[in-house]
């Protein structure tokens, strides 16, 4: 069994071509958010109820729809809608890239990320645009790239943040393990007032590329490569910890 979910909503058109391709491999049931939950993170939900609802088609049971965060879809799956754990969970397919900082934002990575906590391997998966998305390249990459994974495992705590460019399956250029990049989005604020006369704020903002190293995931993909960055939860800056532990820290 394998567990899909997503932050763009239960309905969005990502998953239904994510599903569509995961279910040619394995059985699947998608437990995702009620509703869009775009750049929640890693959000959990404390201090409201989680409902939930079985969704069918055709008499058979598609998966629950989650009044939560991506976050929540994970574990509520594991730990309670499902009777054994998931071989494997995938995250997506995500409208929009994931890349650079962007994955601490992002609700895509951390139910991949919430996966990897709760010792399951998981992969997120983005579609580099918000334009007219055609996740058909990035639906068949995963059919062809699940079972390799099934069959090779992944380290304790590591899931996989894949991000395809949104170009046709022709012009991409192949396949490449990366590393994290530095690349951010740079915020602008709209600002507006409404009919009442109170102003208000709508972020914008645009990708900088600034890497300091080749190879990195915005970069591959900015060249019509698929990236794959494996990415864990230990969020320690070791060469930061053995510096500090040379400071006269006293109290």
């Amino acid at each position: 069994m394998i567990v899909l979910t997503n932050d763009d909503g239960f309905n969005a058109e990502g998953l239904r071509a994510l599903r569509a391709a995961v279910s040619e491999i394995r059985e699947t049931v998608v437990v995702a958010p009620e509703s869009e939950q775009s750049a929640m993170g890693h959000a959990i939900t404390l201090t409201a109820p989680l409902r939930v609802r079985e969704v069918m088609d055709n008499g058979a049971r598609v998966g629950y729809a989650v009044n939560g965060t991506p976050a929540d879809c994970v574990k509520l799956a594991v730990t309670e809608l499902l009777d054994k754990p998931p071989e494997l969970v995938i995250s997506g397919i995500n409208r929009g890239g994931n890349l650079g900082t962007c994955v601490i934002y992002s609700g895509t990575v951390s139910a991949a990320t919430e996966a990897a906590i709760m010792g399951i391997p998981a992969i997120a998966v983005s579609l580099n645009t918000f334009v007219d998305p055609d996740f058909g390249p990035a639906a068949e990459f995963v059919r062809k790239f699940v079972p390799l994974v099934l069959q090779k495992g992944l380290p304790q705590g590591v899931s996989l943040n894949v991000n395809v460019p949104a170009v046709s399956q022709k012009e991409i250029r192949g396949v490449v393990v990366t590393r994290q990049g530095k690349s951010r989005v740079i915020e602008t604020f709209d600002k507006r007032v409404d009919p009442r006369n109170n102003t208000y704020y709508w972020m914008a903002g645009e990708m900088r590329f600034d890497e300091s190293v080749k190879g990195t995931d915005a970069e591959m993909v900015a060249n019509n490569y698929i990236s794959i960055t494996p990415i864990h939860y230990d969020l320690t800056d070791f060469r930061a910890l053995e510096e500090l532990k040379d400071w006269d820290i006293t109290f």
